[in-house]
């Protein structure tokens, strides 16, 4: 069982972070641009069985995570590390946009009440983007403190294709990363 405490997730991911920035100002990972693969709400199209997509070309799949609070950051960098995923954060809906302009993700992790421009305007933004053919088909999984049932309509109404809630969970997060991507050391 995988059981990664808090405390433990902050220290680890804040000395990678820290890092990271040091190496390299950019979060953009070098990743190739993916296929069309799934349907939102919005009408993408969608893959017969709906099942873990592999890694594009071998590679470890990139998830955008988009969230303003800086623990939420750390913690939740941490389980994507932990799961062997590559990611790259972006602080707002605008720099998502910017990010996923820029390269694709395989999978978007995307808070809803931010500064600026929050989830729901993001995610509409980009299922625009998408159904133009100016970006590829990728999941967008609310990950939010809202848990009303108008809350998860909302994230469904703007196009994401699932309504995580916060706190976050380490086995709940990789349960549903498991449906949408093929996880790394995880047999599909």
């Amino acid at each position: 069982m995988n059981t990664i405490s808090f405390e433990g997730a902050i220290a680890a991911n804040w000395l990678r972070l820290t890092a990271q920035h040091q190496a390299s100002p950019s979060p953009a990972h070098d990743t190739t641009a993916s296929d069309s693969r799934f349907e939102d709400a919005s009408g993408m199209s969608l893959d017969a069985n709906n099942a873990p997509k592999p890694a594009r070309d071998g590679l470890t799949p990139v998830v955008l995570l988009v969230e303003d609070n800086h623990i939420n950051q750390v913690v939740a960098l941490e389980f994507l590390s932990v799961m062997g995923l590559q990611s790259r954060l972006a602080k707002n809906g605008l720099e998502a946009l910017e990010l996923c302009a820029a390269q694709a993700p395989d999978l978007v992790l995307m808070d809803i009440q931010m500064p600026g421009m929050d989830g729901l305007e993001c995610t509409r933004r980009l299922r625009d983007l998408q159904r133009q053919g100016s970006l590829p088909s990728f999941p967008i999984l609310a990950l939010t403190a809202h848990a009303l049932e108008s809350d998860i309509a909302a994230s469904l109404a703007a196009g994401m294709d699932e309504h995580l809630t916060k706190p976050l969970d380490f086995v709940a997060l990789q349960a549903r990363l498991g449906r949408w991507l093929q996880l790394p050391g995880l047999s599909s």
